[in-house]
């Protein structure tokens, strides 16, 4: 590993079972990027994030990956809420969805989300996906922490 060469903890914020499994999937292959904790929905996500309750001593990620599309609180407010906590404004989020919605583009950036990336179908488009993923932000961009 190069000296520049980063581990960015990853927190995966994502309901649907098929998916978290392509996740953690390609995410094996990754060198830089190591998935600390899978959130199922919008209120776990915050809980981690915050450090409360089960989550007291878990590590802060260096990086959301974040579904919009959630049952009960959505992606985007989750985003919402981390923006406007002091404590978690600097955790750069990727919104990972199906859509392809210029309005959800849109709103994700406009909520802070740092990339808006739309999820491929299939394990091999999937890791390239992740590869590419795990060579900026371990390899080319910094996180905070």
């Amino acid at each position: 590993m190069s000296p520049e060469h980063r581990n960015v903890d990853l927190l995966l914020v994502d309901d649907n079972d098929d998916d978290v499994l392509l996740a953690k999937t390609a995410l094996q292959g990754a060198s830089g990027l190591s998935l600390l904790h899978v959130a199922r929905n919008g209120p776990d996500a915050l809980e981690f994030l915050r450090r409360q309750g089960r989550y007291t001593g878990a590590r802060r990620p260096g990086l959301v990956l974040l579904d919009v599309n959630m049952p009960g609180m959505s992606g985007f407010e989750v985003l919402q809420a981390m923006k406007a906590d002091p404590a978690l404004l600097s955790i750069p989020v990727i919104v990972l969805t199906v859509s392809c919605s210029e309005d959800d583009i849109e709103r994700a950036y406009a909520g802070g989300a740092v990339s808006f990336v739309q999820k491929p179908v299939g394990l091999e488009r999937f890791r390239t996906v992740v590869q590419g993923l795990d060579r900026y932000w371990s390899g080319v961009a910094r996180v905070p922490g």
